[in-house]
């Protein structure tokens, strides 16, 4: 007498079988696609007791891939006692056989170890992944912490700022920062004050305040004195910093 042979596979960690190749253990006359839907009017459910999925031919020849199902087996076994033959009981018993080895002490005990390292060594991976990109925040704090300093400095600061200040964050003269910023096309000389390019003088960076000053004789006159806004000086430290020129806080920190 011939031994069954049924292919099982453990898709979802559930023992299942092939319906075109239960359908040739049985020896079931009836072609598959006729003899399968006959099989569900039995009460069988897809998605639960069977999937549908195509399948090449198994016999090797060429065409289109087969209409095949995946069934549990429980399935299998209703499937196995509809056909009250003996190949059918054959087959019954082959399942039962295989169930029993799936569900011993020792099968149970080996596939909980087999999940079990995969969820070590998924969280293995998790972690070895949240420890990468804390590492890479942390260098990326550290890199734009000065800047961040700098920069929230700025922020607090309030009202308007005449450019010696501003040198002074640099270590610098307002004669240098003025002629810096003159000579990188940002501002230019008009009588005594400075004023910004038209390409800059509509972004608020820059003020202008007319202080009352008295000349020898008692004479009050009025003097203009251009003032940067913290929005312009934040301006100026990104152009500086293309040039490599960093305040000293930042200095400092580096």
């Amino acid at each position: 007498m011939n031994e069954i042979t049924i292919a099982v596979k453990f898709d979802n960690d559930k023992p299942t079988v092939s319906g075109r190749e239960l359908h040739e253990a049985l020896m079931i006359e009836t072609p598959y696609q006729k003899w399968f839907p006959r099989m569900c009017a039995y009460g069988f459910v897809e998605n639960k007791d069977y999937w549908t999925f195509l399948s090449n031919r198994s016999d090797g020849l060429a065409g289109k891939p087969r209409t095949d199902h995946q069934l549990t087996i429980d399935m299998a076994k209703e499937l196995c006692m509809i056909q009250r033959t003996e190949i059918g009981k054959r087959c019954r018993e082959y399942f039962l056989n295989l169930e029993k080895q799936w569900n011993s002490p020792d099968a149970v005990m080996a596939r909980a170890l087999q999940l079990a390292d995969q969820k070590i060594e998924h969280i293995t991976g998790q972690n070895n992944q949240l420890l990468e990109t804390t590492a890479f925040q942390a260098k990326q704090i550290e890199v734009m912490k000065p800047k961040a300093d700098y920069c929230d400095m700025v922020l607090q600061s309030e009202g308007l700022m005449p450019i010696t200040t501003i040198a002074k964050d640099y270590g610098k003269s307002a004669k240098w920062l003025n002629k810096w910023l003159h000579e990188h096309g940002i501002q230019y000389k008009q009588g005594q004050i400075w004023l910004l390019y038209q390409k800059y003088a509509d972004r608020g960076y820059m003020k202008s305040k007319t202080h009352t000053v008295y000349d020898s004789n008692g004479e009050p006159t009025a003097k203009v004195h251009s003032y940067w806004t913290q929005q312009g000086r934040i301006f100026i430290y990104h152009q500086l910093k293309k040039e490599g020129i960093l305040p000293l806080i930042e200095q400092d920190d580096s």
